[in-house]
């Protein structure tokens, strides 16, 4: 019984890190594209950059665009990686090539959050922790 006992309890000890690691993994949602936008303009600039962004990656990462609507400039939205803008530009009012503009930002947001994801991957960190530099 007690060599039973521990042949469970050594299994057990073997195997955690492995579930820790996935557990770690499964916790945290990923491929949302939160849509903050308002106007009309707004929203059709959400929808061609998520169905863009949807199409050419895997979504294994978050966002969020968020629109500020301003009577004399347009519109200016924003797209956020983390808390970090990544893109930000104004919408004039006319919506003639906001697919374009649409979609070179999805590729642009998709390059730079590639870019993040090996720096951090190259990032040396064996003194301290990411959330400590």
């Amino acid at each position: 019984m007690k060599r039973l006992a521990a042949l469970c309890l050594s299994l057990l000890l073997a195997a955690s890190p492995c579930s820790l690691l996935k557990a770690a993994e499964e916790d945290e949602m990923m491929g949302f594209i939160v849509d903050n936008t308002i106007s009309h303009i707004g929203h059709d600039f959400y929808y061609y950059f998520a169905d863009r962004l949807r199409a050419t990656s895997r979504l294994d990462f978050n966002l969020v665009v968020r629109e500020r609507p301003d009577a004399r400039w347009g519109s200016l939205v924003t797209v956020e990686f983390e808390r970090e803008v990544l893109y930000r530009r104004f919408l004039p009012p006319n919506t003639t090539e906001l697919k374009d503009e649409a979609v070179a930002a999805a590729d642009l947001v998709k390059q730079q959050i590639i870019q993040r994801k090996l720096q951090r991957l190259l990032q040396d960190t064996t003194d301290l922790e990411r959330d400590e530099l």
